[in-house]
C-alpha cells in the first residue's frame, strides 16, 4: 500500500513522467525570469488515490483482477482447509504418538506449501493490479489538472498521504468526487457489478498496509 500511494501520488504530481520528458525535451535558450505577480490563491484538495479507485475504470481493473485470481485463491482456501483437518486428527484423543508424529509431518510440509503459494499469489495479484491501476492514474492525472485550471484554482494539494500537511480544510475545497464523475463521463466506462460475496477478497490474504493500486 505504501508502494501505491507513492506511485498513486508521484503520477497526480505528474512527477513520473518528469525524467522521461526531461530526456525528449530540446535544451531551450536560456531567458530571464518572469517577475513574480501576486495573486489571490484558490486552493483545492484532492485525494488522488481514492479518486483513481473510486473511478468506474479503476473498479473494473479490481475487479478483473479479482476474477482473473480467484481460481487459485479457491485453491489456496482448499489447501487451508486442507492443513485444518490434519490437526483435527493430529488433536484426536485416540490417535497414536507414531500416526500423530506423521500427521505433523505432513502438516508441516502442508503448511510450508500453503504459505509459499499464498505470498506468491499475493505477489502476482498486487503486481497486476497496481500495473492495470498506474495506466488509469495516468490518464485520471490529465484530467484532474486540467479540472483544476478551468476552475481557476491556482494550487492543488493531494491529501491521499496519510502525513499530510492539511489538518482541516472546508469540506467544499475537495474536488475529488468531481474529477471522479468527470473521468467516469470522458472514459464512457460503466461501474462493474457488485462482486459476489466470494470474490469480494483478493486472491491471497491482505498485506499488512493495502489499499489496491500501483508499481
Amino acid at each position: 500500500m505504501n508502494r501505491t500511494l507513492t506511485l498513486l501520488t508521484a503520477l497526480g504530481a505528474g512527477l513520473a513522467l518528469a525524467p522521461f520528458a526531461a530526456a525528449q525535451a530540446p535544451a531551450a535558450p536560456a531567458a530571464a525570469a518572469p517577475a513574480p505577480v501576486a495573486m489571490d490563491a484558490k486552493i483545492a484538495l484532492v485525494n488522488f488515490e481514492q479518486v483513481v479507485l473510486a473511478s468506474n475504470e479503476g473498479q473494473v481493473v479490481t475487479a478483473n483482477t479479482q476474477k482473473k485470481f480467484e481460481p487459485k485463491k479457491n485453491e489456496i482456501e482448499k489447501l487451508a482447509a486442507d492443513v485444518d483437518g490434519l490437526k483435527k486428527q493430529a488433536s484426536a484423543p485416540a490417535i497414536t504418538d507414531e500416526a500423530k508424529a506423521k500427521l505433523l509431518r505432513e502438516i508441516d510440509t502442508k503448511e510450508k506449501e500453503l504459505n509459499h503459494q499464498a505470498e506468491d499469489a499475493q505477489t502476482a495479484y498486487n503486481a497486476e493490479w497496481q500495473e492495470g491501476l498506474a495506466g488509469v492514474a495516468q490518464k485520471i492525472a490529465g484530467t484532474m489538472k486540467k479540472y483544476a485550471a478551468d476552475s481557476g484554482f491556482t494550487l492543488l494539494l493531494d491529501v491521499s498521504s496519510q502525513q499530510s500537511n492539511v489538518l482541516w480544510a472546508v469540506p467544499s475545497t475537495d474536488i475529488s468526487q468531481a474529477v471522479v464523475d468527470l473521468y467516469n463521463k470522458q472514459s464512457g466506462i460503466a461501474a462493474p457489478p457488485p462482486p459476489s460475496p466470494s470474490a469480494a477478497k483478493p486472491a491471497a490474504p491482505k498485506p499488512a498496509t493495502p489499499k489496491p493500486p500501483v508499481k
